[in-house]
């Protein structure tokens, strides 16, 4: 092991809680660098992305050496066992030295298909392009717009509000809400 890590790991354990003691859950898992930090990892706690030896945890709960902590985050799953409890954040060296790493490997780049990647300087999408790539991305299209098609004022057929012909809504004269009913001077 390098001298320097070893320096930092003794400094780290010294500022530590000593033998016995417990730290947050919120707290290790920023001080082990596997969120940036603590409120995240307080609203991973409290969103139920954080289960310590299988249970849904709150960020307060004490974790301790042999624990395993279970975080999703970042759309993959951490997996990790406690080695040492730390309660201030260190590098990474040193982090990788409390934990022992059970997770999963990430998804190689290649299954996950960036959607909707254009080209530089290809200029602004079209509207066909756009909707393209909201159905790449999975989202729900517009609808038929609206104002067009039949339907109760649409501009089409008889009916309130089409602006063609008495009755309420033409858009002018008096009764129609578009002016105060007096004549202009």
């Amino acid at each position: 092991m390098d001298p320097k890590v070893a320096a930092a790991i003794a400094a780290a354990e010294a500022a530590g809680p000593q033998s016995g003691q417990t730290v947050r859950v919120d707290s290790w898992i920023w001080s082990v660098r596997l969120v940036k930090t603590r409120s995240l990892g307080a609203s991973a706690c409290r969103g139920g992305h954080v289960r310590v030896n299988g249970e849904r945890v709150k960020p307060a709960h004490a974790v301790r050496v042999g624990d395993e902590v279970r975080l999703r985050h970042e759309g993959r799953e951490r997996v990790v066992v406690v080695t040492r409890l730390i309660r201030k954040r260190v590098g990474a060296p040193v982090a990788v030295q409390c934990y022992i790493d059970n997770s999963p490997p990430p998804p190689p780049r290649e299954a996950v298909a960036p959607a909707g990647i254009r080209d530089r300087g290809a200029g602004r999408p079209t509207k066909r392009d756009r909707r393209e790539m909201e159905r790449l991305r999975g989202m729900p299209g517009p609808g038929p717009a609206a104002g067009f098609g039949p339907g109760p004022g649409s501009g089409f057929g008889p009916g309130p509000g089409n602006g063609f012909g008495p009755g309420p809504g033409r858009g002018f004269g008096p009764g129609s809400g578009g002016g105060s009913g007096k004549p202009r001077p």
